[in-house]
């Protein structure tokens, strides 16, 4: 989704891809932050640039009025900066966490409106995409945002493309759910900065096996989103999550829930989409499983999903996640060819420099 004020694709990214110098990042703390979801993001930093052997990254923290940020669990964080000082970011990402709705300042909004009126990258992580939006700054974006704000922030900003992915970078608006999520985001961003390489050894240093891309979604609870609103519709999804294997038919499907069939199809596009589609889409996200994080065979993954036939399974798997199975199974295997191709080694030599070097003796 592309808005008249947004910055072209190819204009933001000769700004910002491959940097060859030092990038400075920003994370502004709201009130009740969630402190994982901030360290996740500022870790792969720090990996970067020890690493790399040199510094490729520079991060500060800040608060709207400088004073120390109370995190959700409780932590007190003292930043580095007020907001109110003149610096120079290339990135700011804001840290959200519980209560957002009412951690969100005026202040805040007004400094975000001027930060992003320079090409830098503007994002937030757990729930600070909720910040972006009430600043107007995710308009004709597609953002990400923990699943608990998820309904409520569609109601609340419809001109926001509000996903159910872990991650999600639209140009020059790097957003992430909660939780790890935002390392994810970081070593696809470190990785389009400098290279793959880079990022492939940060996720083995922090011992993170499996890195999930743009394309993993949250796992959202159902019940979250109805409660008890809507018993009947929970109760067909639990009997597709148990059934991916050997798929229900639909009239099956409405016969356990005492429906007919039209009057289960309306229930679904009502409040998901069409039954079917939901199916084949639980269906999907498992294969995806077992591709990235099983042995098995194609051929097996698409039996195992319910699928009759490996063309049937590459045309929909393609249809859904814009590549074939084999080349997600090729771009695991490239992943863990890297592995193994002396990183570690590498890490080490170039972590010399560093002052913890050596300074356990076993």
């Amino acid at each position: 989704m592309t808005d008249a004020n947004t910055p072209s694709d190819a204009s933001f990214c000769s700004a910002i891809s491959k940097h060859t110098g030092v990038q400075t990042l920003g994370f502004l703390l709201l009130d009740n932050f969630t402190l994982i979801s901030m360290a996740s993001a500022i870790e792969p930093l720090r990996m970067a640039n020890q690493l790399a052997g040199r510094e490729l990254y520079q991060w500060v923290t800040l608060s709207w009025d400088g004073e120390p940020v109370r995190a959700s669990d409780g932590v007190l964080v003292t930043p580095d900066h007020a907001t109110s000082e003149t610096l120079a970011l290339d990135t700011i990402i804001v840290c959200g966490g519980v209560g957002v709705d009412l951690s969100v300042r005026p202040e805040h909004l007004c400094w975000l409106k001027r930060q992003a009126k320079s090409p830098r990258r503007v994002g937030g992580v757990c729930t600070g995409s909720w910040a972006l939006a009430k600043a107007g700054l995710l308009d004709g974006y597609e953002a990400s945002i923990h699943w608990e704000y998820m309904v409520i922030m569609n109601e609340a900003f419809p001109r926001v493309a509000t996903t159910d992915r872990l991650f999600c970078i639209d140009r020059d608006r790097p957003t992430a759910s909660g939780g790890t999520a935002p390392l994810d985001m970081m070593l696809s961003l470190i990785s389009r900065d400098h290279s793959r390489a880079l990022g492939t050894a940060i996720s083995e240093m922090f011992i993170y096996d499996l890195v999930r891309n743009e394309q993993d979604l949250q796992r959202v609870p159902l019940k979250h989103m109805f409660g008890t609103t809507q018993p009947k519709l929970l109760e067909v999804v639990a009997l597709m999550e148990a059934n991916l294997e050997e798929p229900i038919c639909l009239d099956e499907l409405a016969a356990y829930v005492s429906m007919s069939r039209r009057q289960l199809e309306r229930l679904f596009q009502k409040h998901l989409c069409s039954p079917s589609r939901y199916y084949i889409k639980l269906r999907l996200v498992r294969a995806r499983r077992l591709l990235k994080q099983s042995g098995m065979s194609i051929v097996e993954v698409a039996s195992a999903c319910g699928f009759v036939s490996t063309s049937h399974f590459s045309k929909c798997y393609r249809e859904f996640f814009g590549i074939p199975p084999r080349s997600e199974r090729a771009s695991q295997c490239a992943l863990a060819s890297d592995s193994v191709t002396g990183r570690a080694v590498h890490a080490l030599t170039n972590a010399q420099g560093e002052p913890t070097y050596g300074s356990i003796k076993t």
